[in-house]
């Protein structure tokens, strides 16, 4: 936003702060400092369009209504809505909005926490930030993270490149998101994806490059039964979109109970002259679940697809050659 435009915001809420009547737009374009400079009157009236839409994205409420039934239509905005009611936060209420605050590990958001922080002290509330001596958990978040949400939140249909879970190759897809969710610590933005025009979940950290938005604004609307967690760790939905990787290993016999406790039994077979199972089980997450069955070591292997049998032998190979543990 320009400065010029931040400066004729700022003034056009204290106008309309200042008043308890209506105020037209023709007097607004009087007294507000910038909207003398419009050329006509058309101009101004796109101007203060544009204006008044940015201040209820913001969230400031924005009243109509007419001071009489002779008057034109007119604008304020009433302090009771507007002005922020009395904090009153216990000790332990603001020590978790210290701690809460400390849990971004984002750029954007850090900031953003920061500044929370000041407002409640210049409020009066005492924020205790010696909570992180105790703990120091963080939430880290994706480069897509900020630009997601705030498309979200703008009602922006965005357009990026995406990586699939079993592929290398990058494709661009064009999404109107409905909203950010987090579930088995990954991040997803869930919308309706207008290349297969219907609704698709992507995994953030798959998200390659920068999040762009097409510039259409305010013309995503979010599904009123949508339900995002439930869509994104619905059993037959993956990471990507796409249906659930059907996987088959071969696991030592009476060993790997974590994964047998989900496979389903094809065929009894022995490998190097150790018996065993060759069962078949539905992955939601393939790359995600190769942590987990690199976990069980020898007794679980991948028969089926390559691409997690390679990402579990890179964790193995990883943990032989004393690289650290899988992450």
């Amino acid at each position: 936003m320009s400065t010029a435009r931040a400066e004729r915001l700022v003034n056009l809420v204290l106008a309309l702060l200042s008043t308890r009547q209506y105020l037209p737009a023709e007097r607004i374009r009087g007294i507000v400092p910038g909207y003398a400079d419009a050329a006509s009157t058309e101009a101004f009236f796109r101007m203060f369009e544009r204006d008044k839409a940015e201040l209820r994205e913001l969230g400031i409420p924005l009243e109509t209504g007419t001071n009489s039934a002779f008057d034109p239509e007119g604008y304020r905005i009433a302090r009771r809505d507007y002005e922020l009611g009395d904090i009153d936060l216990a000790p332990d209420e603001a020590t978790a909005v210290a701690l809460a605050a400390r849990l971004w590990d984002s750029p954007d958001l850090t900031g953003q926490a920061h500044g929370a922080l000041v407002k409640l002290r210049a409020a009066g509330v005492e924020v205790d930030d010696r909570a992180h001596a105790m703990v120091e958990p963080r939430v880290h978040t994706e480069p897509a993270f900020a630009p997601l949400l705030a498309a979200v939140q703008a009602g922006e249909t965005v357009r990026f490149d995406y990586r699939r879970s079993d592929s290398p190759e990058r494709r661009t897809r064009t999404l109107e998101p409905w909203g950010v969710v987090s579930w088995r610590g990954r991040w997803y933005v869930v919308g309706h994806d207008r290349d297969r025009e219907a609704p698709r979940c992507f995994r953030l950290s798959r998200i390659s490059g920068e999040v762009v938005t097409t510039g259409e604004r305010a013309v995503v609307r979010r599904p009123e039964d949508a339900k995002l967690l439930d869509f994104v760790a619905g059993t037959s939905v993956s990471d990507d979109g796409s249906a659930a990787t059907t996987a088959r290993l071969w696991l030592a016999e009476g060993r790997a109970t974590g994964i047998r406790r989900h496979a389903q039994v094809l065929e009894h077979r022995s490998v190097d002259g150790e018996d065993g199972d060759v069962v078949e089980i539905e992955l939601q997450h393939p790359e995600g679940a190769a942590d987990w069955i690199a976990g069980h070591g020898p007794d679980a292997v991948v028969l089926a697809p390559d691409v997690l049998a390679k990402a579990v032998a890179d964790r193995l190979e990883r943990v032989a050659a004393g690289g650290g543990g899988m992450r």
